[in-house]
């Protein structure tokens, strides 16, 4: 269990190199700031050093390393944060020099996924990914990692597994890939009934923090943990949206992307975000009070690519359009939306939007139903977007006109009451 302690003040470092420009710089150690805040810290300051490379070992210059440690004396930290993945050497050498604890931005983030983590799978994922982050790190870290105790950075996998050997580790982590096989494959089953029962499906993908939740919530009445806070869903959830057409579509809300994502995180939750892979539509939401949104939306749309799902349909949807950045401007070559996920006119707007972008992915039908076809004419009204439904008295049937899925089921029997 994790124990209850006041928040950890910490300082965030940084190193400029010439590839980055300053308001870059700037952007990522607020991003890194935010992070802290999520993850529980109190951020004193943060520290900035241009060089033209990074210091092979110890990030920063010796110049700085003896200026932070004249900061850890006089505002007492808890512990240094690094802006960026460190080497185990780096980490040796900063912590040897510095005498207090040193996390990088993927311990940082590996920290705020296991206080998310709500599933079994998800938790298994986090604990999967620390591992991996960890074995390369076991060399010389002994008299460090005695005294951790649960703060930011060493939650999940807990004190006793990460002073194990790496045989322990290594067993730990086949076991682990074990478990989650077997919830793939759960995954996939149940993929396979959904896929046969053509549901047509939607993923809100978007960065952390861009609102998807909130939408989510709004839009399926669900309940999926919304906060404003970086990465407060991690666990994929599904559910039912009705569009105004009566026509049913599910939706999955989805992990937020960040830049620079650690690497061991990619892998280990590329089964949660196979879930977007299997979508038929993505709505991409893009927060547009964030002065940073244009790289936010590059960002996503680079891990789109990444993950082969780029040639999905998408809608980017500008979300916060009532507090807006100044200096906002669309720049997606997608259908877009701008909408404020609180309101309903919007939200409504959104869905006629998706309805439309279906229908785009559909067959257009004109069939007459003979009366005595309950069970086709229900399944019109439920399984596909219905735009006349009459009574034909003088053929003693329904005349339907519609759109229906290329390949969903009802398709063969339409053929049979097909209006010439």
């Amino acid at each position: 269990m994790e124990q209850k302690r006041d928040s950890e003040k910490a300082i965030l470092v940084g190193c400029q190199t010439p590839l980055t420009d300053d308001l870059r710089s700037q952007y990522s150690m607020d991003e890194l700031a935010s992070l802290t805040e999520t993850a529980q810290g109190e951020v004193l300051m943060s520290v900035m050093q241009k060089r033209e490379r990074i210091h092979p070992s110890t990030y920063i210059g010796k110049g700085k390393v003896e200026e932070l440690k004249a900061l850890v004396d006089e505002l007492e930290v808890d512990l240094i944060i690094f802006n960026d993945e460190l080497s185990p050497s780096q980490i040796r050498n900063l912590s040897k020099d510095l005498e207090v604890r040193i996390i990088d931005r993927t311990q940082l983030i590996l920290d705020i996924f296991a206080r998310r983590a709500r599933s079994k799978e998800g938790k298994l994922q986090v604990e999967l990914a620390q591992l991996q982050y960890l074995l390369p790190r076991l060399m010389g870290q002994g008299t460090a990692l005695s005294r951790l105790g649960a703060g930011i950075g060493t939650r999940g996998p807990g004190e006793t597994k990460l002073e194990s050997d790496r045989r322990h580790i290594r067993r730990r982590i086949d076991d682990i890939k074990g478990q989650l096989a077997v919830i793939v494959q759960h995954r996939d089953r149940y993929r396979e009934r959904r896929k046969k029962n053509k549901a047509f499906q939607i993923a809100l993908v978007g960065y952390t923090n861009a609102g998807k939740s909130t939408l989510f919530n709004r839009l399926t009445e669900a309940d999926s943990y919304e906060e404003n806070q970086l990465f407060a869903t991690l666990d994929p959830m599904t559910r039912k949206v009705i569009l105004p057409s009566g026509f049913s579509v599910l939706m999955t809300d989805t992990v937020g992307f960040i830049q620079d994502l650690p690497t061991t995180l990619v892998a280990a939750f590329r089964s949660t975000l196979e879930e977007v892979s299997e979508a038929d539509l993505l709505l991409h939401v893009v927060d547009m009070s964030n002065q940073d949104y244009f790289s936010h939306e590059k960002t996503v749309n680079k891990l789109l690519e990444d993950l082969e799902v780029n040639q999905i349909p998408q809608i980017t949807v500008y979300n916060k359009k009532d507090i807006a950045h100044p200096d906002f401007v669309p720049v997606a070559d997608t259908e877009t939306a701008f909408i404020s996920a609180f309101s309903d006119e919007d939200r409504d707007n959104l869905k006629r939007k998706i309805e439309e972008s279906i229908i785009s992915q559909m067959e257009a039908f004109h069939v007459l139903v003979p009366s005595g076809e309950g069970k086709l004419l229900s399944q019109l009204k439920n399984e596909t977007i219905l735009r006349e439904l009459t009574f034909d008295e003088e053929q003693q049937g329904y005349r339907c006109r519609g759109y229906a899925l290329k390949d969903h089921q009802v398709s063969g029997q339409l053929n049979k009451y097909s209006v010439r």
